[in-house]
Order: structure tokens, then C-alpha cells, then sequence
């Protein structure tokens, strides 16, 4: 990835870095601040992610002394994989006299998010009025998100939430369509040739989901697709 390392040459160095022959910690910082922003905007490039960032490298020790390095300092992501939420990133000096920094950050990427509009029990539905969708930092959503209210309407929550709740896919599972023991027809499909014949439910089961069911006339236990209410669908 192109974001994997860089460069970062011909800085200007003050007056007293030049006087004591030293690398300062605000141009460490500013060599991370570059690298972070080149970073992030490959990130989101080659993702094809939408997003704003904001970028807040930590202070350093102001007392903080490394010699003046005769080649360019280069930049690379120590952790995590993705410059995303708590990073710290490695400026080092491969010149005659090399040294390694390692330089704490923070970069924040703001999306608009699905959250709930009120408090919800649990196994309750989603309706289109009960989500929206607000901007948050994803970075610091360990467990997900979703970006689409379509990717939450109609489904149920297995745990209960707060108003203002990021919903994350933990929070949801399908509505199933066929319950145990619910009679069904099985479609058997080859090409443009389809067989139904009656089955039994042996789960629960969503919309695509698989579940297993008996053929009520073979008596053979299979897997099957869930293509609607009472309706499974196998290939032959």
C-alpha cells in the first residue's frame, strides 16, 4: 500500500536547531502530521471510503534532542494495520548517526452512521423511524457500524438500547421468516427447471439464510436457502 511508508524531506530547521545541530520535537511532529495526512487520504482513496478526518499528534518531550540526520527522515505505521483511531508511527533517521522516534497519534474519521432515535427493547423491530443518521467518529466503533438505514430497517435487535445508540451488527439479527417445525415448500431448481415438493422446517431461518429441512416425501434431511415465507430453495 502506498500508505505503508514515506519520505519526508527538505524541512526548514529553526534557528536553534541549526545552532545545536539537532532535530527538534516539532518538526517530529511535523514529519508525522505529513505522513498521517498521506496516509489517511490513500486510506480513504484506495477503500473507497467517505469520510472527513481530523489528525492530533501528540506533544512531545520539549526537551526532547536528536541529531540533525544527513539523510531524509522516513515515516511508517508501527500500529495498528489501519491509521485509524490511537496510532504511533516511527520517524526514523537512516543516515550515518541513525536514531527511531516513536510518535504517538490520533486520527479521527467522521461518517454518518445509523443510530436509534429512541430507547428499544429487546426483540424489538426496527421501523424506518426508529434509526437516522448521524455523523461519528467510526475510528473509535471497534464493533462495527452500519451506513445505511435500509441495513437496519426490519430487523430485530437482540439486545436493548438507548436513545442516540450506535447500532453495530452485534445489535441485530434477521427477522426469520420460518419458524421451527413450520411446514415448507421446498423448490428444487436445475437451470430453468423448478420442483416443489412439501418439507419441514427443522430451524428458523431468515431471509437467504441456510437452514436445515426434511422432505416430507423422501424423508432426507437437507440444507436450504430461505427465498421467502414458507418458501426454501435448493439446487439440484
Amino acid at each position: 500500500m502506498l500508505w505503508a511508508s514515506a519520505t519526508f524531506g527538505g524541512l526548514t530547521l529553526s534557528a536553534a536547531a541549526q545552532a545545536e545541530n539537532v532535530t527538534l520535537p516539532e518538526q517530529l511532529i511535523g514529519v508525522t502530521q505529513g505522513f498521517l495526512e498521506f496516509t489517511v487520504e490513500d486510506y480513504l482513496a484506495t477503500s473507497q471510503t467517505e469520510g472527513r478526518y481530523q489528525i492530533e499528534v501528540n506533544n512531545l518531550d520539549p526537551r526532547l534532542r536528536m541529531p540533525a540526520c544527513d539523510r531524509e527522515l522516513t515515516a511508517t505505521l508501527e500500529s495498528p494495520a489501519q491509521p485509524l483511531g490511537r496510532v504511533t508511527v516511527r520517524v526514523r533517521c537512516e543516515g550515518s548517526g541513525p536514531w527511531t522516534v516513536f510518535v504517538p497519534a490520533q486520527v479521527k474519521l467522521f461518517r454518518e452512521v445509523v443510530t436509534t432515535t429512541r430507547p428499544m427493547k429487546r426483540d424489538s423491530v426496527i421501523g424506518e423511524g426508529d434509526v437516522s443518521l448521524r455523523e461519528r467518529d467510526v475510528g473509535s466503533l471497534g464493533q462495527g457500524y452500519l451506513v445505511s438505514l435500509d441495513e437496519a430497517v426490519g430487523m430485530k435487535l437482540v439486545r436493548p438500547t438507548v436513545v442516540d445508540q450506535v447500532l453495530t451488527p452485534v445489535f441485530l439479527e434477521q427477522m426469520a421468516l420460518i419458524q421451527k417445525g413450520d411446514q415448507v415448500v421446498i423448490v428444487a431448481r436445475s437451470g430453468t427447471l423448478a420442483v416443489r415438493m412439501p418439507g419441514e422446517a427443522l430451524a428458523k431461518g431468515g431471509m437467504s439464510e441456510q437452514i436445515r429441512v426434511r422432505n416430507l416425501n423422501s424423508k432426507r434431511v437437507v440444507k436450504a436457502r430461505v427465498t421467502g415465507p414458507g418458501q426454501v430453495e435448493v439446487s439440484m
